[in-house]
């Protein structure tokens, strides 16, 4: 493989890199919006997964919770995991105070951390 040939592979994955990025931080934005004006059967499981994405070991993340909602809402929750699996940020830290809100819908919704955490 030669260098233009990995330079270019680099290019590549930054863009999907970036693209995932970006589009993972306007769903969680969404989200996290839903999670904090709404109160719907479908809420809590929103706020379990902003949860899970903010701290995986503390909040464990249940898959078959996108099953359980609405298309838009399951979709949103996959252009988060994409950005996750890109690795390029937290997405709590993409959105205007984001760790404080996240944590304000972790006890809106009465989840709990583990004991020591």
């Amino acid at each position: 493989m030669g260098h233009d040939t990995i330079d270019a592979e680099l290019a590549s994955c930054d863009a999907l890199s970036l693209c995932a990025t970006q589009a993972g931080a306007q769903a969680f934005g969404r989200l996290l919006k839903l999670a904090e004006e709404r109160d719907s059967g479908q809420i809590p499981r929103i706020a379990r997964f902003l949860a899970a994405t903010y701290n995986g070991h503390a909040f464990q993340l249940d898959l078959f919770e996108l099953r359980a909602v609405d298309i838009a809402i399951s979709n949103d929750m996959l252009s988060c995991l994409d950005a996750l699996r890109w690795g390029r940020a937290d997405l709590h830290t993409l959105i205007p105070d984001g760790d404080a809100r996240v944590r304000a819908v972790i006890d809106r919704w009465g989840l709990r951390w583990p004991e020591g955490d």
